[in-house]
């Protein structure tokens, strides 16, 4: 990267922006360790358990390469995901899980919401930032599990199905506005998304593309369970 691009770390815009997607993954992830271990303890048998216990375990293990890279960056880890806290909290609150079931939907699908949104802005940080966070929002082996487990229940009770549905619509709903308030409330991220005529983000017809490839991935995770998003 040429001295002084968009995307050099040492141009200060920049460094807020990869920091700003840095911290905002790693409260995400930290919630997401406590919202799963909690979700774990309504689970009805024990192998479910202990397997949603591992993918706390590894939200956390995640969190902890983020916080890494902050602290590589030379910015602090509490003051780096601050700003994000009340937002996230909120997305959390309003997509409380009614059911053990319904928290499994959110391992599988809210879960991977975020991450889409979260994946397209990293597409605009530089290398090293943009790898990590690749492995850490990959497709992990707990989505498979999640899947699995939530297709068994809807194939034993019908109802089950109409109610996941809903589940999912809401959270796709919940994760725009968050996807939308993040980004309009934090200029940082918003200069790496958008382009401000530098060459660099996304114009208007591909911030377009951008959520529509969302929404139709949460389509595409809905149908594989065999519901309606």
């Amino acid at each position: 990267m040429a001295e002084g691009s968009p995307r050099d770390l040492s141009d200060p815009a920049f460094r807020e922006g990869v920091l700003d997607l840095l911290g905002a993954l790693a409260y995400g992830e930290l919630v997401g360790f406590f919202t799963i271990v909690r979700d774990a303890e309504g689970a009805p048998e024990m192998s479910i358990r202990m397997r949603l216990a591992q993918v706390a375990v590894t939200e956390f293990a995640q969190y902890e390469r983020l916080t890494a890279r902050i602290e590589e960056l030379g910015a602090s880890p509490e003051k780096t995901m601050e700003p994000f806290a009340a937002s996230f909290d909120e997305w959390h609150r309003r997509t409380e899980p009614g059911s053990w079931l319904e928290g499994l939907m959110k391992v599988y699908s809210g879960n991977a919401l975020a991450a889409d949104f979260y994946k397209e802005i990293a597409k605009y940080v530089d290398p090293q930032t943009q790898d990590l966070v690749a492995d850490v929002l990959g497709r992990g082996s707990h989505v498979e599990f999640a899947a699995a487990t939530l297709r068994a229940a809807i194939a034993d009770d019908d109802k089950v199905a109409g109610r996941l549905a809903l589940f999912g619509r809401r959270m796709m709903g919940e994760a725009l506005s968050q996807a939308q308030r993040v980004a309009a409330d934090r200029d940082a991220i918003t200069g790496l998304l958008v382009d401000d005529g530098s060459g660099t983000g996304a114009d208007l017809a591909e911030l377009t593309r951008l959520f529509a490839r969302i929404t139709g991935n949460h389509t595409a995770r809905m149908e594989a369970l065999g519901l309606q998003a």
